[in-house]
């Protein structure tokens, strides 16, 4: 048994289990890189970067996420086909599997931390079978300095296998590839699959419901940014739809780019010390940050590369090509990861139908209602089998990683927007002048033409139409913003198709509605669009 590198003297693998392997603590970037390359595991691409591929799976298997059920969850988180209960004893027969397939190997351990407010600092370790998905936890995770490693102690443990697979008949799996939160025990299992965003989202799960449930604090999805004057914008919505990409702008220091905390002490904290950013089409021209960012010590994902430089434009292995790094990788970033309350709140919507319109300003109850129906369309890569878009609602912009009801975010999100006074808007990422297949994707120019206005205060007295079907405020004028883009409805030749296209959105709406509407009051269920036929 070999414990090498900087770690607490009481730390050791032998207490978790995994017994006659050499572990290697706390190594740099640069050196878990090395032995990813020398492996055969990753090759290095001219920007310096290091290129893997995740394997069999190129996104999340959300199906294949599990929470133990146990007294600490059985009354409180949300069961049903996000939240799917796993037996308590399964987990510890998984738990004993992990770490005797670990056992004798070469592995790799992290000591990291979440939450950059101190008030909330989790410190979590993780034990990983290769080298790059450890420097993937370097790169994500919020970095203690060496001293703080020589006493630091765990709160969480993850152990990710990826070349461990589970047997369904016997272990209680669905397939071979798993991701389990035991929180009696504060463990997380992440097996059978490569793709490292599943130990990132299983942490993010796991605040998910601590935070709220436990100590008072909306946990959010979603990416935040801060103005010259310390103003804070925060920017919900799902995988695809512009969160880390809106937020990296040059004009305003980045707090994060996917999970933040909002606390009764006002601030607004990063829970990671990284950023994973899709890098499908990637240029330098549209997303200059973000290209900066890919040098060395960042970890490309399932890139198609040519002649040492990556092809961004290729998606043969995945739609869902990724990049983490550092979020010191970002010239312009907030240290600490901190802001104060927001003054606006954007709700990123990529609607493929070509529906909705690119900015509207929403009431107190339309915030409510959109955001309990986290729309969305699925985009190719998001998730596996997703090949053609799909309508999506997803309750908070994240139902996927929130393990309490909705409404418990949304009422918590709510008081927080009202106590600040902020400004919500709905911003479509989406499609415009037709559906997918039809029309063409919103520019990032105009999306940002549009949401900078709305920082800069331009909106504020301008004039507003409404949408027929949606009820949305939708500005008829903005700096820099062509007019004819501002009502959805202009842009489509065909502006009977676009009704019907409308009035079939709204009605998706309003059924997926329905298993909130109990709990809803009177403002959130007048926000319902009135579509003008019913599916």
């Amino acid at each position: 048994m070999q414990e090498l590198g900087i770690k607490s003297e009481k730390a050791s693998v032998e207490k978790l289990g995994i017994k006659d392997s050499t572990a290697h603590w706390n190594l740099s970037p640069e050196k878990l890189a090395e032995i990813a390359v020398e492996e055969g595991q990753a090759v290095k691409t001219a920007s310096g970067a290091i290129s893997v591929d995740t394997g069999e799976f190129t996104g999340r298997s959300p199906k294949d996420r599990f929470i133990v059920k146990d007294e600490i969850t059985e009354e409180a988180v949300w069961w049903g086909n996000i939240n799917i209960p796993f037996d308590a004893d399964k987990f510890d027969q998984l738990y004993n599997k992990m770490v005797d397939y670990l056992s004798g190997k070469e592995i790799y351990v992290r000591d990291a931390y979440a939450c950059a407010d101190p008030n909330y600092r989790t410190n979590i370790r993780v034990v990983n079978e290769y080298s790059w998905s450890n420097m993937f936890v370097y790169n994500m995770f919020l970095r203690p300095t060496e001293d703080e490693i020589k006493s630091f102690e765990h709160e969480w443990l993850v152990i990710n296998a990826p070349g461990f697979k589970a047997d369904p008949a016997v272990d209680g799996t669905r397939q071979h590839n798993f991701a389990i939160l035991n929180f009696k025990k504060k463990i997380a299992l992440v097996g059978g699959t490569g793709y490292t965003g599943e130990i990132k989202k299983g942490i993010f799960s796991a605040l998910n419901f601590v935070l709220p449930h436990q100590k008072n604090t909306l946990s959010m999805h979603c990416s935040a940014n801060m103005g010259e004057q310390g103003d804070t914008a925060i920017f919900f919505g799902l995988s695809g739809t512009g969160k880390t990409t809106l937020s990296a702008d040059p004009a305003r220091k980045l707090i994060g780019d996917d999970e933040h905390g909002w606390s009764n002490e006002n601030t607004v904290f990063n829970f990671e010390g990284g950023c994973y950013a899709k890098v499908i089409d990637l240029s330098e021209e549209k997303e200059p940050d973000i290209y900066k960012a890919i040098k060395e010590g960042a970890l490309l994902e399932n890139v198609v590369i040519k002649n040492g430089d990556v092809d961004y434009k290729d998606g043969s292995k995945t739609e869902n090509t990724r990049v983490s790094y550092p979020i010191y990788h970002i010239n312009n970033i907030a240290e600490p990861s901190i802001g104060k309350n927001p003054k606006n709140i954007f709700f990123l919507t990529c609607d493929a139908y070509g529906v909705l319109p690119p900015i509207s300003k929403l009431t107190p109850g339309q915030a409510a209602f959109h955001f309990i129906s986290g729309y969305t369309a699925k985009v190719a890569g998001t998730e596996a089998g997703i090949t053609e878009p799909v309508t999506a609602f997803s309750a908070c912009f994240g139902a996927p990683f929130m393990p309490l009801h909705p409404t418990k975010y949304a009422e918590m999100l709510s008081k927080k927007m009202q106590d600040a006074g902020v400004n919500v808007w709905l911003v479509n990422t989406g499609w415009s002048g037709g559906p997918y297949g039809i029309g063409s994707r919103m520019s990032l120019k105009i999306t940002r033409g549009l949401i900078t206005a709305a920082l800069n205060g331009d909106l504020n007295d301008v004039e507003y139409e409404k949408h027929e079907i949606f009820g949305l405020n939708m500005p008829k004028t903005c700096p820099n913003v062509p007019e004819s883009v501002l009502n959805p409805k202009n842009t489509w030749a065909d502006k009977e198709a676009y009704d019907l296209k409308a009035n079939d959105l709204a009605n998706a709406f309003n059924k997926n509605f329905e298993k909130f509407a109990e709990n809803a009051n009177e403002e959130i269920l007048a926000a319902a669009p009135t579509a003008k036929v019913s599916a």
